[in-house]
């Protein structure tokens, strides 16, 4: 009997997060669900220059040594020759047209900006924190920290997404260099 009540349950609990999946974002949907258990989706700000990655979290960064002293990169951001307020608005314009990308926050004074990307399946988010680096008259490059809020069950998300941002923004500052 007690065998019959666990299995009952259980099964009701996959049901339960079957349909939370299937809402999505809608009222009662799997990102409720994860904000009710892990807190809100943005992770808040990244200071780069004291940023200490932890090897336990699923994230991806892409920074140059002078940026992030502390911090092994994954990946070393060239400098583009596009002016920083441009490359910042690339950034954005890569930004918008990723699937499931909501910006979140921009700094009025400074030059980082947040946005919230989630996964495909699952609506899983991560928190991707840009700021522009100036690197002398007319070329910047950038700092891109994506971090996994829940760790979902594929720990190469936040790489691949680090990847395909970085491949994006390249090919618009390339563009854009070549146009001007």
């Amino acid at each position: 009997m007690a065998a019959c009540l666990l299995l009952g349950l259980v099964l009701a609990a996959l049901a339960a997060g079957a349909v939370a999946v299937a809402r999505g974002e809608e009222p009662g949907g799997i990102e409720e669900v994860w904000t009710a258990l892990f807190g809100p989706p943005d992770l808040g700000p990244v200071d780069f220059a004291a940023l200490a990655r932890v090897p336990s979290r699923n994230d991806a960064l892409a920074c140059a040594p002078d940026v992030c002293p502390l911090a092994r990169a994954d990946a070393v951001p060239p400098d583009f020759a596009v002016a920083g307020a441009r490359l910042r608005e690339i950034v954005r314009a890569v930004a918008e047209r990723q699937p499931r990308t909501a910006l979140v926050f921009t700094d009025a004074w400074g030059e980082q900006d947040r946005y919230v990307a989630r996964t495909a399946w699952l609506r899983c988010p991560d928190t991707v924190t840009v700021e522009i680096v100036g690197r002398g008259e007319g070329r910047s490059s950038l700092a891109l920290y994506i971090r996994s809020q829940v760790g979902c069950p594929v720990p190469a998300t936040s790489r691949a997404r680090l990847d395909r941002w970085l491949a994006a923004i390249a090919r618009a500052a390339a563009t854009e260099a070549n146009e001007g």
